[in-house]
């Protein structure tokens, strides 16, 4: 007899590190519910995974709070729960904390990145402790969220938020037996990144970056950075005193703010 497969629920699976992990899951030979804003994206990355009609795809922007919880319930209804749940969706933004203008840009990053993961793990909670053997869930943090850099307040603080709740969920689920897993991407080459017009060391090509994750994620790691190079990077910036640290990066390039349409 075949085993299981695997049951996998993946936010912002449209591109970048979602569709990643998405393509990274598939061929391991899990069954996939894919959200994502753009549905016409969703239909093409499940259209040339491996059973394709093992996979649904859920066209919802993460900010729709009832419409992702409906998607969850379908998943559920569909598979009784979900073995891995993945929050993955996010975006990212330069701002200006003296520029009023600027404060929807907050609050929209902070909905993304933040809420959003709370909103996408909270309906499968109850089945997954009701459940049996590995369960995971998994927030996709940042090394922006290790110290905050300039420009970019509204990504490093949301990133920051979800590093800290996510520690706070693994302590209410370790009873549970549900691991929480926190993964903090250095530079991935994705969509997202290529608007960065400044160096990125160590970037690594998101596909890598997802057989790493995965790797982590089984093993029910706390805290994991990817690659290994910013996770050495990541040491370091936790250890410099402030007076250090404001030093060495005040003159550092940053985001670019995003203009007004």
């Amino acid at each position: 007899m075949s085993a299981t497969p695997l049951r996998v629920f993946i936010t912002g699976a449209s591109s970048g590190i979602g569709a990643a992990l998405a393509r990274e899951y598939a061929a391991r030979g899990a069954v996939l519910g894919l959200l994502g804003r753009r549905r016409a994206a969703l239909d093409a990355l499940i259209a040339a995974l491996p059973h394709p009609e093992r996979h649904r795809a859920y066209a919802v922007d993460v900010t729709d709070h009832a419409a992702l919880a409906q998607a969850a319930q379908d998943f559920i209804g569909t598979h009784g729960t979900a073995d891995v749940v993945l929050a993955s969706a996010g975006i990212s933004y330069g701002t200006l904390t003296e520029r009023l203008d600027d404060l929807p840009l907050f609050e929209s990053v902070f909905a993304t990145n933040l809420t959003a993961t709370i909103a996408t793990f909270a309906p499968f909670i109850e089945t997954m402790k009701a459940a049996t053997g590995p369960r995971r869930l998994v927030a996709i943090g940042s090394m922006a969220g290790i110290r905050g850099m300039k420009g970019a307040g509204a990504y490093c603080a949301s990133k920051a938020a979800v590093h800290s709740y996510a520690e706070s969920l693994r302590l209410e689920m370790r009873r549970y037996g549900i691991r929480v897993v926190t993964i903090a991407p250095g530079y991935i080459d994705t969509p997202m990144t290529s608007n960065n017009h400044f160096p990125m060391p160590f970037l690594m090509p998101a596909d890598r970056f997802a057989a790493q994750a995965l790797r982590a994620i089984d093993a029910g790691a706390s805290f994991r950075v990817i690659p290994w190079q910013m996770d050495v990077v990541a040491r370091l910036l936790r250890l410099l005193p402030n007076g250090l640290f404001d030093l060495l990066f005040a003159r550092a390039p940053q985001k670019a703010r995003k203009e007004a349409a």
